[in-house]
């Protein structure tokens, strides 16, 4: 039963704020998967697109598809990453009002095996361009006058697994980054939010797991079904969007509820 004096707040347009018309995005690793999808979500929103990807015929590809603008760009590059922000108000006619950073990629190796190149890869290509994006694209979107910062984490830096030691050791290092970047950042009007997925049937895991791989997935997820790259896109909308203007340093997990469910054994009869 509610109490005390009556709530007379303002109700806002909670409709508007899950528009994104006249926003000015930088989408990083646009050209593929998540990245696609992504291009499509915010473009659908009302968003203007730069579609970034280090594969310029997929970025002009995914660009044409959603009425974006392509740019190659290698984001593991200072150079790269700091010349992409110079560039991109121009290209979009404006301030970039926000960024999207869904690159990354894995490796998997045991620590056994794993050598000096696969540990710095790693590094490079699921840290370094986050560290980048905050520096280039943090200044970038506070110039602006504020926004969000919206990288893709994973369940790995999370959790733990065999095979993943390094990934998601990057994982785990680029939240860390994600919740100091809040902090930093949060004054100049700039918020800073990470997704983290489970499996999520990407084209690069499809042809790793195949069907049988997809079907043991998805019996493991209590939401019975494997993640679309569509699902992962929904959630990085959400945190591009004024709906969450006051969430910042967080990471949202989105893995169909794998993370909550406790692996004992289904107790049956009396027990």
């Amino acid at each position: 039963m509610s109490t005390g004096p009556l709530d007379s707040s303002p109700v806002p347009d909670y409709a508007a704020l899950h528009r994104l018309d006249g926003r000015r995005l930088v989408l990083l690793g646009a050209g593929n998967g998540i990245g696609r999808q992504s291009a499509h979500a915010l473009a659908a929103g009302g968003a203007r697109v730069l579609c970034v990807d280090v594969d310029g015929e997929r970025a002009a590809a995914v660009a044409a598809e959603t009425g974006g603008l392509p740019y190659r760009c290698d984001v593991t590059s200072r150079d790269g990453v700091r010349d992409l922000f110079r560039e991109a108000p121009g290209l979009l006619g404006g301030p970039v009002g926000g960024v999207v950073d869904i690159v990354g990629a894995a490796r998997y190796a045991g620590l056994s095996e794993l050598d000096d190149a696969g540990w710095d890869w790693h590094f490079d290509v699921v840290l370094r361009h986050a560290w980048l994006t905050v520096q280039y694209g943090g200044e970038a979107v506070a110039a602006a006058g504020g926004g969000p910062l919206v990288f893709v984490s994973s369940v790995s830096g999370l959790t733990a697994a065999p095979l993943h030691a390094a990934y998601g050791a990057a994982k785990a290092a680029l939240m860390a980054l994600m919740r100091s970047a809040a902090v930093e950042l949060g004054p100049s009007g700039v918020r800073v939010n990470a997704v983290a997925p489970g499996v999520v049937w990407t084209p690069r895991v499809a042809a790793l797991l195949g069907d049988e791989g997809r079907r043991r997935n998805a019996e493991n997820a209590p939401l019975g079904r494997v993640a679309e790259t569509a699902d992962i896109a929904a959630a990085l909308y959400f945190l591009a969007s004024r709906l969450s203007s006051y969430v910042t340093g967080q990471t949202l997990v989105v893995d169909g509820g794998v993370g909550v469910n406790f692996p004992y054994p289904t107790m049956g009869g009396d027990q």
